[in-house]
């Protein structure tokens, strides 16, 4: 099962539309899910009643708009609604505790102005144990997507379960995976020309880890890339136009602590395609 939450906002219904795609790759039944407050699902009698009915409807109309959108794209998929009790990012953490994948819009309807991502979309990515997927607002007259995942590969154990995460979702799709190391140099001063000899052991090191996960989806096309950059800069060049941009939750350089690693993190902000953060 895979479940989406949605809130009334375009981002929201954006966010619905992925996830019946991937339900459809998948095989696999999609939740639609949309949270209130507690005490609206608690007041059928009483001083609030009458308010607690209205936020009900209010729900149940976002929840429909949402189902609607999938059941238009995706019509052989099978669909459920739920309303959801409590804070969002507790209740939709809880309620995809056995799901395959958690689907949110990257921004809702209570994003400040300025602010990058939304407060439900960090709380989900940094919180939930289930793989998220964080799903941008289209534009209007965004062009079509390249057909192509592209992975964020660093060699830590996150990294490996990313990998394998997109060498299924390009077999899934039948669409090649680019896997990208960020690679630079550090100097005092900042990030200074690479070394060519390590670069190419970083290389060599990068194909070896593909070829072993690739034995596992033997149709899948893989290019390897080992670019000069920050990882994060790298990774945000190299999604632009692609279908999807997978990483690991944390990498090597994460300190005891922290609950996503500084790429992930930053990458939730200034991802140019759906971001799949992988546990």
């Amino acid at each position: 099962m895979i479940l989406v939450g949605v809130d009334g906002s375009r981002t929201g219904l954006e966010a619905a539309a992925w996830a019946g795609a991937e339900a459809a790759l998948r095989r696999t039944p999609l939740t639609v899910a949309h949270a209130v407050a507690r005490w609206v699902t608690e007041n059928d009698s009483g001083r609030y009643a009458e308010v607690s009915r209205w936020l009900r409807e209010g729900g149940a109309t976002v929840l429909a708009a949402a189902e609607d959108r999938v059941r238009r794209e995706h019509p052989y998929v099978e669909v459920h609604t739920e309303l959801l009790p409590g804070d969002p990012r507790a209740a939709l953490i809880e309620a995809a505790a056995d799901a395959e994948l958690l689907v949110v819009g990257n921004r809702g309807t209570g994003g400040l102005r300025g602010l990058l991502i939304g407060s439900v979309a960090y709380g989900v990515a940094a919180h939930s144990g289930t793989d998220v997927v964080l799903v941008p607002a289209r534009p209007a007259g965004t062009p079509g997507t390249r057909g192509e995942i592209v992975a964020g590969v660093d060699g830590s154990p996150h990294g490996l379960r990313a990998l394998d995460f997109a060498l299924a979702e390009a077999g899934r799709r039948g669409v090649p995976l680019r896997a990208v190391h960020g690679w630079a140099w550090p100097q005092v001063t900042g990030f200074g020309p690479a070394d060519p000899d390590s670069e190419q052991d970083v290389l060599r090191e990068l194909q070896a880890l593909v070829e072993e996960r690739q034995e596992r989806h033997p149709g899948v096309t893989v290019v390897t890339e080992v670019v000069h950059g920050h990882p994060v800069e790298v990774l945000k060049e190299a999604a632009a136009g692609a279908d999807l941009l997978v990483v690991g939750s944390r990498g090597h350089t994460y300190f005891a602590g922290l609950i996503l690693g500084s790429v992930s993190q930053a990458l939730l902000h200034h991802a140019p395609c759906p971001l799949a953060v992988v546990r």
